[in-house]
């Protein structure tokens, strides 16, 4: 049975993202996972409602940075200046060094600076000549982006999405919470009155107690049969990379987590499969994650289930 806090930071993420229980759940197994989140989707379906919603919710610091064109890396690190009254630099830390991340619009910006933060994603530091500088805990990244077909996007480069430990989609809510929507305040306005219910402290607790959530070995077994196939199946190219069976791993104990249990079951690894691996896979035709998606449902289905 899901925990108290849990329960909480869902109920209240469902007020202000109204119809959308599966997009919040996930928002909140990728935080337990000590992982990061990819949602994509088309303008004005609620990304960064979801991902302030939450940073809202949890009594952690946040930022957001919305990525333009002219974005620059030291805008996401920070800046070395020189101080005139000690006569010697310093440095300015930039909005990455915050618990929770909005990555607003991040395939608006150049490769070049959405490479600022992969040392941030994978290893939770930053290096600034010579300097490492470690990152607050909890750290979560929240990127949002709209599909590559519309214009001023640039696609994100593998190396970037392989960090993203889930990549989900909102979509359109249903014509009674539309209804509901257009009739009440805007979610924005919603937002200002939203207050914590989890401290930072508790996020930390829960993120401990699903790392240890027992694994048992034919579970494991089954997960790295599902990595497998995606190496050798005929329209990937390139398939899952050790990263992203550890992310895999992890995503689906912090799932076990969330619903209660403390074992996981080939019930995670199915529902967890597609929005863990489905933008980590190369297609041959290089098509949209949809469709990658739906190949690794295809994979799910053909292997054989532990008992």
């Amino acid at each position: 049975m899901i925990n108290q806090s849990l329960r909480q930071l869902q109920n209240q993420m469902e007020t202000i993202i109204r119809g959308k229980t599966d997009a919040i759940k996930m928002a909140i197994v990728t935080l337990l996972g000590k992982g990061h989140l990819l949602i994509e989707d088309i303008p004005g379906v609620g990304k960064t409602t979801l991902a302030s919603a939450l940073a809202k919710s949890t009594e952690c610091s946040f930022r957001r940075i919305q990525f333009t064109s002219d974005l620059l890396p030291t805008d996401i690190i920070g800046v070395t200046i020189f101080n005139q009254e000690t006569r010697d630099f310093e440095f300015r830390q930039g909005p990455v060094f915050s618990n929770i991340v909005l990555a607003d619009e991040i395939n608006r910006t150049n490769p070049k600076t959405q490479s600022a933060l992969l040392e941030a994603m994978s290893e939770k530091k930053v290096s600034v000549e010579r300097h490492t500088f470690v990152l607050p805990d909890p750290f979560m990244v929240i990127a949002t982006q709209n599909p590559i077909e519309y214009h001023g996007t640039f696609p994100l480069p593998e190396s970037q999405l392989d960090r993203f430990m889930l990549h989900i989609t909102i979509g359109y809510p249903s014509p009674e919470y539309e209804r509901q929507a257009i009739l009440t305040q805007s979610s924005f306005a919603l937002l200002e009155d939203l207050g914590a219910v989890v401290s930072r402290q508790e996020i930390v607790r829960m993120q401990d107690e699903a790392e240890k959530v027992f694994t048992d070995d034919s579970v494991v077994d089954y997960l790295m049969q599902i990595i497998a196939a995606t190496r050798s199946y005929p329209a990937i190219r390139l398939g899952a990379s050790t990263r992203g069976a550890q992310f895999f791993l992890s995503a689906v104990k912090a799932h076990a987590y969330y619903e209660g249990r403390d074992f996981i079951s080939p019930d995670d690894v199915k529902a967890l499969a597609p929005l863990v691996l489905g933008h980590r896979i190369i297609l041959k035709n290089r098509t949209a994650v949809a469709e990658a998606e739906l190949i690794i449902r295809d994979i799910v289905d053909t292997l054989p289930v532990p008992v």
